[in-house]
């Protein structure tokens, strides 16, 4: 029999909390807090929006009894610092609470340990390390966009089972069926940025926003759109801009754009002049400026060429594979990553951590980059 310790009960609810804020705290991270008062629960809250209170404030402000002498669960150490919001750790000492049991330290260097150390010169008794696992996986793009300031990027492919991405005459709405289009949008709202090549843009003309049903649009959220297109090819009158599309545009271009259209984009866009790299876009360099940006989570959605780009340059952390039982063919037919392509069995990527399942008739598969 296995048996649950009242810490760990309690953390599960605040990680739980803590994905209410997923794709909409970027810069920051995933954070949520639980008030316990006698055994029960008085109070909770997660940080919902950039900008907005962070998890403590909200549990411990919406407490149903007075917080003093509770003990606060909380799955990152709570800030001694000020930023768009004072330090929780002077919210915590005014409200009383007796108790700050914390997942995880925060990850950022400048910071770590100071929240807690504080908590503790002040008589405070703090627990540290409950469920930390499952809390530092709840923010592995946050710790890695603090590490490398570069950001935490995600590929997802939707091909066929013979790993062709358009038919051999360029067709390929739709490959996979309406569960992953809307799996898709999902990961699309968890994200900063939806990256696409210009190929991509040429061919198939996505809008590249956050579409969500009716039910789920208090969830959606608006992350930039980013084409890298290093000669300027882009048309103005693209659905990228049509109206109604949510998110803003970053054309990212190189010395090789025509200065002349640059004009054409005033107001629909934001020309980023970028390095180049054997005639394209320098994916490195153009991931550099967006992690200085605050922008934390990019996901990559093709094309084959610009997904090949960012696999070889080892940029990829994670990589999603919507497999549509169905066969193409074709010589002709564009397949999901390409480029130049592994020599040797041993040159190969290979994926961690794989999971498995099913969207509709779809097969998902995920996994790290090993």
């Amino acid at each position: 029999m296995c048996f649950v310790t009242k810490d760990v009960f309690f953390m599960r609810r605040a990680i739980g909390l803590a994905r209410r804020g997923v794709g909409r705290v970027h810069p920051n991270p995933l954070v949520g807090a639980v008030v316990v008062k006698g055994g029960r629960i008085i109070g909770e809250g997660a940080h919902e929006k950039f900008g907005g209170p962070h998890a403590e404030v909200c549990a411990i402000g919406s407490a149903k009894a007075n917080p003093a002498g509770s003990t606060l669960y909380v799955t990152l150490e709570p800030c001694d610092h000020f930023g768009k919001t004072p330090p929780c750790t002077d919210f915590i000492l005014q409200k009383g609470v007796r108790k700050v049991v914390v997942a995880a330290k925060d990850p950022n260097p400048l910071v770590s340990g100071k929240g807690l150390r504080r908590l503790r010169k002040k008589g405070v008794r703090v627990v540290t390390g409950v469920l930390e696992k499952e809390a530092l996986e709840l923010n592995k793009d946050f710790r890695h966009w603090i590490r490398k300031r570069m950001p935490y990027v995600t590929v997802k492919v939707a091909q066929s089972l013979d790993g062709k991405i358009a038919t051999r005459t360029g067709l390929s709405r739709w490959i996979t069926g309406r569960e992953a289009r809307l799996w898709g949008h999902q990961l699309r709202a968890f994200s900063d940025a939806v990256l696409v090549g210009v190929n991509t843009l040429l061919k198939d003309d996505p809008r590249l926003d956050v579409r969500l049903p009716k039910g789920r649009e208090g969830r959606q959220s608006a992350p930039a759109r980013v084409v890298l297109d290093s000669s300027l090819r882009t048309p103005p009158q693209a659905r990228l801009f049509s109206k109604g599309t949510r998110g803003p545009v970053i054309l990212a271009v190189t010395k090789k754009a025509a200065k002349k259209r640059i004009g054409l984009f005033k107001g629909k866009a934001e020309i980023l002049w970028v390095k180049e790299k054997g005639g394209r876009v320098d994916l490195r360099s153009l991931f550099e400026m967006l992690g200085k940006r605050g922008i934390v989570r990019v996901l990559i959605e093709g094309g084959g060429e610009t997904i090949a780009s960012a696999f070889a340059e080892r940029l990829v952390q994670e990589a999603y594979f919507l497999i549509a039982p169905k066969i193409l063919g074709g010589r002709k037919a564009a397949p999901s990553v390409g480029g130049k392509g592994a020599g040797t069995l041993k040159e190969a990527l290979s994926l961690d951590k794989v999971e498995a399942r099913f969207l509709g008739k779809d097969l998902l598969v995920h996994g790290s980059i090993a």
